[in-house]
């Protein structure tokens, strides 16, 4: 069987697809497996699998409409399955997998404008679960084609290759010793659909970084990506403190190897939380508006930080913008979220 994984939807949800994967590989291990990413992080990670044959990756945000298509249009009928992976709840996506023209286009019928969305493009749909783990979903559209119900859910995996491995040694002997206790953080998130507004204050995190190195001589190392270098930098200029760091890193594994080595990471929900779940890290997420079910650490030691107020969760996976109709204040969720509950969450691990 050739099937084509439709991971388009960024770092994390490709990420929460690799048990999904596994369980593909290791029920149709004959079969060609094929992923296609529109983001370097993930063609990254899906580089890096052994599940995974060719990584197919076009910059879908950054190309114009006709080379879009021209490029799908090449990737018609090579293949008998395909896979919207979850959330992929955008017409654009159903219409990608439907113009590939596999045989089983495999979806989730999502309960929030599946019509307008063009759902009905996949043939092979189930019912979105607002209880159910993202992990889970994508193994149950992997169960259409190993024909049988998992009785394992698998963790997930970010592999390190030894380049990263030897990056993370240098930099870590450059700022710090073995037995300083060592706390990654990641203040940004996602901002497309207005998701910037998932993310608790830089000022915050500062005051939180100097609360634990006060009380504990913790180092802590503030993550991002390349767009998130100014915030990164606003941390450290709000911290007091000579022990908060930026981490600059060249590339997504460099940064994966650096979270490895902390001892605790803080995180918004985002793909970087994720990493860290996938390396097994204890992880504090910091969530606002988002549905906890859908994306909470998986199968790692995890704490939740959150007012978990009556509006909350008020986030779902739907193309719309991510919106507060509280008259009282807004993104109340995550703008009231104090410093003191964020530290309590993290002195459960140390």
């Amino acid at each position: 069987m050739r099937i084509l994984v439709i991971a388009l939807s960024g770092i994390g949800d490709a990420l929460m697809f690799t048990p999904a994967l596994k369980l593909l590989r290791q029920n149709l291990p004959d079969s060609k497996i094929d992923t296609l990413v529109m983001f370097s992080g993930a063609r990254d990670l899906y580089q890096r699998l052994p599940y995974v044959d060719n990584v197919l990756f076009h910059n879908f945000m950054n190309s114009s409409y006709v080379e879009s298509l021209n490029y799908v249009l090449s990737l018609r009928n090579k293949y008998d399955a395909s896979i919207n992976v979850y959330p992929s709840n955008r017409k654009e996506y159903n219409l990608i997998n439907f113009l590939i023209g596999a045989k089983k286009r495999i979806g989730v019928r999502y309960l929030r404008n599946n019509f307008m969305n063009m759902g009905f493009l996949n043939n092979l749909v189930i019912s979105e679960n607002d209880d159910t783990h993202n992990v889970e979903t994508n193994i149950h559209l992997a169960e259409f084609l190993t024909n049988k119900p998992s009785t394992h859910l698998s963790a997930m995996e970010f592999p390190l290759c030894e380049n990263d491995l030897n990056f993370a040694e240098l930099f870590m002997k450059e700022k710090t010793t073995d037995d300083q206790l060592c706390i990654g953080f990641h203040p940004g998130c996602s901002v497309l659909k207005n998701h910037i507004n998932r993310r608790w204050e830089p000022q915050k995190f500062a005051a939180l970084a100097d609360k634990l190195v006060e009380k504990y001589n913790a180092n802590i190392f503030i993550f991002g990506g390349p767009d998130e270098q100014n915030l990164k930098e606003e941390i450290v200029r709000f911290s007091v403190s000579d022990k908060v760091i930026s981490v600059n890193t060249k590339n997504l594994g460099q940064t994966a190897a650096l979270i490895k080595r902390m001892n605790v990471f803080v995180s918004n929900d985002s793909s970087l939380m994720h990493v860290a779940s996938a390396l097994g890290l204890k992880v504090v997420a910091i969530v606002g508006p988002t549905n906890t079910n859908y994306i909470k650490p998986w199968k790692t030691d995890y704490r939740i930080a959150s007012l978990n107020l009556e509006c909350a969760p008020c986030f779902f996976y739907s193309p719309k913008p991510l919106t507060c109709t509280r008259a009282d204040k807004k993104y109340k969720c995550i703008q009231d979220l104090e410093v003191d509950m964020v530290f309590k969450e993290v002195e459960k691990f140390l």
